[in-house]
Order: structure tokens, then sequence, then C-alpha cells
């Protein structure tokens, strides 16, 4: 076999064992015995197509890196196992499509193949984690703080032109904010009908408090006269938050990202640039210096 196909092996047989350890390992983390079972059965088979594909290789067994693993980890502690999985699943997708194109390369593709694409299926069945179903109350309240403390900060900075001052206000605001829309929320649900209220009004309440507490960082950090570099971070933050969730939300509940970043990232920064304007208005009416 020429080094090249060697490579190609080589490569397969680390991640099928990248695989077959990330699987053991968020199974023993599950409590759902099905889901544990299911993940424990989808580690052994990985570990198996692993030690064929060694065949075709060097022969040499390989481990996983273990910085990769521990990263994988950490998300799935703080994202969800849901998270991993998907993006797992999406490797899953990409394997299938490699086996395809290598069916007359070795006797086993075949049967690997099959594996596969019932591990993609198998995965899609165990998904249902709780904090998935708390999706709408995380958005709400993200997406609140975002539009509401973003504006308030960028009409705050003109007016005050005080890191110190803005950061105390933008608090104060966000705080009570964020006990009005926990508690907006609750009755909310508890008026639907939901038996979750109180668990519903903390995923909102919370995702609302975590957003404001990064948007006030650089009005915290930076020096008193630095406002405008502090509302250039809060703005990029902003930008970065909403990044980062539809990416999260995109893997996990498979919906698009770019709409919905689009959506999000104008609706912030055209509530900021209306009460940016809003600040240089008021300061100069009432004449008021901070």
């Amino acid at each position: 076999m020429s080094r090249d196909k060697k490579a190609v092996f080589k490569a397969l047989q680390k991640n099928e064992m990248f695989g077959s350890v990330l699987y053991k390992k968020i199974a023993k983390s599950l409590k759902d015995e099905n889901d544990k079972e299911t993940l424990l059965k989808m580690s052994a088979e990985e570990k198996k197509h692993s030690k064929v594909f060694a065949k075709y290789a060097d022969g040499d067994d390989v481990k996983p890196g273990k910085i990769k693993i521990w990263l994988y980890m950490l998300c799935a502690r703080v994202l969800g196992y849901t998270f991993v999985i998907k993006l797992m699943e999406k490797g899953e997708d990409l394997g299938i499509e490699k086996y395809k194109t290598m069916l007359n390369e070795i006797p086993e593709m075949s049967d690997i193949l099959d594996d596969e694409e019932r591990h993609e299926k198998e995965l899609l069945d165990m998904l249902d984690e709780e904090r998935l179903n708390y999706v709408g109350d995380i958005v709400l309240g993200m997406n609140d703080a975002l539009v509401e403390l973003t504006g308030a900060l960028a009409g705050y900075t003109l007016a005050m032109q005080n890191t110190h001052v803005i950061a105390m206000a933008g608090l104060i605001t966000g705080v009570s904010a964020t006990l009005s829309m926990a508690a907006s929320g609750y009755l909310s649900s508890k008026e639907a009908g939901h038996k979750d209220a109180i668990k519903s009004s903390i995923y909102t309440g919370v995702a609302y408090l975590v957003t404001v507490a990064l948007l006030i960082i650089p009005y915290l950090v930076l020096p008193a006269k630095s406002y405008i570099p502090a509302l250039v971070l809060t703005l990029i933050i902003a930008i970065t938050i909403i990044a980062g969730f539809n990416f999260y939300v995109s893997v996990a509940k498979d919906r698009g990202f770019k709409k919905n970043f689009l959506v999000m990232s104008s609706i912030s920064l055209g509530v900021a640039a209306i009460t940016f304007g809003i600040g240089i208005v008021v300061k100069n009416v009432l004449g008021i210096d901070l």
C-alpha cells in the first residue's frame, strides 16, 4: 500500500479512536441507562473500526490527544452533551461520505459504513437534554439583555462620558432588569400553564444576568475617560455573544446560523445607534455635564 493511502488510514484510525474514547467518557456522565448503553456500544464499535484501519496504516496503536478530549468534555459540561454529540454527528456525516468513496479500498469498509450510518441514527434518537427545552427562555433573556443594555450603555456613554459612572448605572439597570425579566418570565409561563414556570424564569434570568456582566466588563476595566473604546469593546462583545449563541443553537437544534445571527445583530446594533443619538441630544438639550 502506498504511503499516501497509509496516511489516510492513519487519520481514520485516529478519528475512530477519538470517537471511541469520547463516547465512553460522555456515557459515564449520563444518568439515563439506555443512552449510556447506546454510547458504550458505539464506543466499542468505534474502537473496532480503529483497529481495522490500523491494519492498513502502520499497525501501531494510537491515543487521542488529552487536550482535545478535555476540551470536548468541558464543552459537554458547560454546553451540554447534546451539543457535543451533535458535533460528533456532523463528524459522522463527513466520515460516511469519506467511507463511501473508499468502499473498494478494503473489504471491511462496507461493514464500517453500515455501523457509521446506524450510529448517526442512534445519536439522533437519544438526544433529549433538559436544557434544550429551555432554549426559548435563554434566547428571551439573552436577547433582551443585548438589546436593552447595549442600547442603555450606548446612551449612557455620551450622556455621562465616564466609564465608572456608566458601569454603575449599567449595573443598576442590568440587575433591576434581570429581576424584572425573571419575574415576567415566571408569570408568563405560569399563565400559559407550564409546570416548570420557576425553572423557566431561572433560565431567563441567568441568561440575562450573564449577558449583562459580560457587556459591562469594558466599562469596569478601562480608565474613566476611555468611554468610547469601552463602548466599542461592548459592541464587539455583544456581536461575539450573538455569534456564539447562534452557533450553539445551529448545532444543537439544527437551525440556520446566518439569518438568526444577522437579525439579532441588526436589532442590537440598531438600538445601540438610536440610543447613542438620544444620549447626544439629551446631553446637549439638558446641558448636564457629569
